[in-house]
């Protein structure tokens, strides 16, 4: 389908327009890609990793040499190597943004029976790293597409869980066909078998894009996308201070993560709040930048403390970070009204 009126034609194809920005992971012998740019007449918005390098590639899949070849002369970014797991680490995506991200049936391995409930949770951890990576390389618009099949023991992955732990919303599925992508050929992609497909049956795109910030105070509303945080569905007022400095977050399998916020927000933010007072005052200090980079790093830094910390334990701490910070506000504008009267 065309859309015409603009300075360009606009291309589409099912869910995906020429005129967005899109990464795909986890690409087998890079035909959907190829599809995609097929249908574009360009690949000059498509961004497209493998987890094989380019060798690995070439021995594996037939086609995948011709489809890498043809990519690459419709303009397309072709990387190797690369782990969606950790992609957001990698300097080539330190400052890029995508419109849409789409991992293709993602799948750990062939290990035994898929309703081994140890594979199964290998598969989950699959999918729980890339959507941990995915929700920070989105624009605010954006979505991530995940084409899975929903049939048993698949549809006991529940995707939808994963992603609300990375502060994604769900937003809905449609039916995958495959013959909607002309071109496209699944592969099983390990074992001496990588180069044949795999039985599809009933597949589903689901879709997830980012939860709203929170409604109530700035500092929340100034975070990156990455770290927004879900609105509860009664909406209740957050506080700004909790009664208590300590918060018992609800793990997953059970067990409760006591966390003190007042020495985690210092742990965490106390070098960020020192360099704040240090340059109040410049008129060469970038405050958005500096509170987007400090919130970003801050998650790092909780998330790396504790393996299996929930993202949601960052919340207290943040509200903590706040009140700080209101404190210091409160003092520094006094600090400006006592030079003024110096003066």
């Amino acid at each position: 389908m065309e859309v015409r009126g603009r300075e360009e034609t606009e291309r589409w194809i099912k869910h995906y327009s020429s005129a967005h920005s899109i990464l795909l992971v986890g690409e087998g012998d890079f035909s959907f890609s190829l599809c995609l740019a097929m249908a574009f007449a360009s690949a000059t918005n498509i961004v497209a990793t493998s987890l094989d390098s380019y060798d690995d590639l070439i021995k594996k899949y037939k086609n995948a040499k011709a489809n890498l070849a043809y990519l690459k002369v419709l303009g397309a970014s072709l990387l190797h190597g690369v782990d969606a797991t950790k992609m957001r680490i990698l300097p080539v995506f330190q400052w890029k943004k995508f419109h849409r991200i789409i991992f293709n049936f993602p799948h750990a391995g062939f290990y035994g029976r898929e309703d081994n409930p140890d594979l199964i949770t290998m598969h989950r951890n699959l999918v729980r790293g890339f959507l941990m990576n995915a929700s920070s390389m989105l624009l605010p618009d954006g979505e991530i597409h995940v084409n899975h099949k929903v049939t048993a023991p698949f549809g006991s992955w529940n995707l939808e869980d994963l992603a609300s732990e990375y502060f994604l919303l769900y937003v809905g599925q449609d039916d995958f066909r495959i013959e909607d992508y002309p071109g496209y050929n699944n592969k099983r992609g390990s074992g001496f078998r990588s180069d044949e497909p795999f039985p599809l049956g009933e597949c589903r795109t689901f879709k997830f894009k980012l939860w709203p910030g929170v409604q109530g105070f700035d500092l929340i509303q100034t975070m990156p996308p990455e770290f927004q945080v879900p609105v509860k569905m009664q909406q209740q007022p957050v506080p700004l201070v909790r009664p208590s400095r300590y918060n018992d977050v609800h793990l997953s399998n059970g067990l409760r993560l006591n966390i003190d916020h007042k020495k985690e927000c210092h742990r965490i933010f106390g070098a960020y709040l020192d360099h704040v007072e240090q340059t109040f005052g410049s008129t060469s200090y970038d405050v958005y930048h500096s509170v987007r980079e400090a919130l970003r790093l801050g998650f790092e830094m909780y998330m790396a403390a504790e393996p299996g910390r929930p993202p949601s334990g960052y919340i207290g701490i943040l509200e903590e970070l706040h009140h700080l910070c209101v404190l210091r506000s409160q003092r520094l504008r006094q600090m400006l009204l006592t030079l003024d009267q110096q003066h």
